[in-house]
């Protein structure tokens, strides 16, 4: 096993980043990547149904992402962009703010054209952060939902037409600021005939943080700090997938959000357990996988925490392969790329 950064890097041309979402969302490509023979297939989406058996759980993250990215103005005319990080209390968030320095506490902006929502300086952190209260009539979700736009990651440069885009079929509460991407594949017509096979689909809860795009800037992983996120594992999905888990049936995760969020809820004999918490789990190869059997995931960023967890799902020089596999076929990669079902 290597903890060395330089060893979870590959060459990605830029060209392969995907730009705009794949229209209908289940027609990106799909690489089945199949661990126990080290065999590939190159598939579209819609067939994952082909690879789905009667009986698997698939387990998927319904976090809702909200439109995060604001954009204020000074008194005196200039103009900061606003990005919600995570909410303090009712009316209060901890944000990023650009440009960020010339702002003193105390000092207000004002969002919208007919200033809709005014945002005073609290605090600033440590870590760079500031903390801003919000001032607005009704709403505050309504409000954000006029005056905001989703908060795509930097990596992307093209402007999204649609909102709901950067947004699962299936998302059903939460305030993640960045998306689940490996759900955006899925249409309702898909998860329908899945459901048919007699697939079984769960909900579980983790709201994505800006930490999900943090680069490890440390050369050997072990000493990398992970981003704390929410997540919350239903009492109900818990007792479905014990139930699996006793019938040998699979336990198939939607993304790496999910595959935090369950095996970040275990016990100490290593049984999932429900309930509402926050996790810095690090998964890198080497860790032992208590809940999940397989994985549906996008392809992720060179020397990032996500590449190391599919890594630890496999092995190593084996996902590098894929990769490599990956960019020779021209596979999009990152939040609008393609996917791989790790199986």
């Amino acid at each position: 096993m290597s903890t060395k950064l330089v060893d979870y890097d590959y060459h990605l041309p830029e060209e392969l980043i995907g730009q705009k979402p794949k229209e209908p969302r289940d027609h990106s490509k799909l690489m089945i990547v199949n661990r126990e023979s080290e065999t590939l297939e190159h598939k579209k989406f819609f067939n994952i149904i082909d690879y789905l058996k009667k009986g698997d759980v698939l387990v998927r993250n319904s976090t809702k992402v909200i439109p995060a990215r604001l954009f204020g103005k000074k008194e005196t005319g200039g103009v900061l962009e606003i990005l919600l990080i995570k909410r303090v209390s009712l009316d209060t968030w901890e944000c990023l703010l650009k440009p960020a320095k010339k702002l003193k506490v105390g000092q207000k902006l004002e969002i919208g054209d007919n200033k809709e929502l005014i945002a005073e300086l609290l605090e600033i952190k440590d870590d760079g952060n500031r903390v801003l209260k919000f001032y607005y009539d009704g709403a505050f979700e309504e409000v954000l939902d006029k005056l905001g736009k989703m908060p795509l990651p930097p990596y992307i440069i093209e402007t999204l037409e649609e909102k709901d885009r950067y947004q699962t079929v299936y998302a059903i509460k939460g305030e993640s600021v960045a998306a689940p991407t490996a759900g955006l594949h899925f249409t309702k017509e898909l998860l329908e005939e899945i459901e048919k096979k007699g697939v079984e689909i769960l909900d579980v809860f983790l709201e994505v943080g800006l930490g999900t795009f943090r680069p490890v800037q440390t050369e050997d992983v072990l000493d990398h700090k992970m981003h704390e996120e929410t997540f919350e594992i239903p009492e109900d999905t818990v007792k479905k997938i014990k139930k699996a888990k006793e019938e040998k049936r699979r336990v198939i995760a939607v993304g790496t959000t999910t595959v935090r969020a369950l095996e970040s809820s275990v016990d100490e004999f290593g049984n999932l357990v429900s309930r509402k918490g926050s996790t810095e789990i690090f998964i890198y190869p080497g860790f032992k996988f208590n809940v999940i059997d397989a994985l549906i995931t996008n392809f992720h960023l060179p020397k990032s925490t996500l590449l190391m967890l599919v890594s630890a799902l496999s092995n190593r020089e084996f996902m590098l392969d894929v990769y490599a596999e990956a960019v020779k076929e021209k596979y999009h990669f990152f939040s609008f790329g393609d996917a791989m079902f790790i199986c």
